[in-house]
């Protein structure tokens, strides 16, 4: 199956002007998810902005994941929740949101960590950072590009790519094997725009061949 984008909110930005821009990449490309990612900000903030998004990804067919917090994803009936290592764990967010809701797992640059999320029932996981990001001061951790070879080929739990992804250097990771890229600046902050950006990470979707 193709890689699929998986985009990711900038940690700040003004409501109305960043909905306008958020239709007009959805109408562009397909996009899988789109992970509501709010730093630093308190739950309500997290809420409004939830719920102006919400019927935009619903027009558009794309899972929105919230990130940390699986009590505003079941409050705001999001499709799931994405948590990190020092965030709730697996097992509370499936008591939270139930069965049939999304939740994926930061694991960093660990294979163990990624095994442990996906036997507990974790519907995907996120390695990385690839590269410098432009959303983060620093990442936590370097991954290498062969931790998406090895985890494609050892397991069906889909990965996810994350950290510094752009157009211009995600050809690796696709073949790869990843199954999507999770990108934020890489295509709200793209030099060409957020909707020449998206078109370009769908060419490559296309025309490079993922590893099967």
């Amino acid at each position: 199956m193709p890689t699929q984008l998986y985009l990711i909110t900038p940690p700040r930005f003004e409501l109305a002007s960043f909905t306008k821009v958020l239709e007009q990449v959805l109408s562009a490309v397909p996009v899988a998810c789109l992970q509501l990612r709010l730093k630093p900000v308190d739950e309500d903030v997290i809420f409004n902005y939830g719920q102006k998004i919400k019927p935009i990804t619903n027009k558009y067919n794309v899972a929105l994941i919230i990130n940390d917090r699986a009590d505003l994803a079941k409050k705001l009936q999001a499709d799931g929740v994405h948590i990190g290592q020092e965030d709730i764990d697996y097992q509370k967010a499936r008591q939270i949101l139930g069965p049939d809701r999304i939740i994926g797992v930061t694991c960093h640059n660990s294979k163990e960590l990624a095994y442990e999320a996906a036997d507990a029932g974790a519907d995907y996981v996120a390695f990385g950072a690839f590269f410098p990001s432009q959303t983060k001061e620093k990442p936590k951790t370097q991954a290498n590009i062969s931790l998406i070879h090895d985890w494609h080929i050892s397991t069906n739990t889909p990965c996810v790519a994350i950290g510094g992804i752009t157009p211009e250097n995600c050809q690796p990771l696709i073949e790869a094997g990843a199954d999507f890229l999770a990108v934020s600046g890489g295509v709200w902050q793209h030099p060409d725009g957020p909707v020449n950006a998206a078109r370009k990470f769908e060419f490559l979707f296309k025309q490079l061949p993922a590893m099967e």
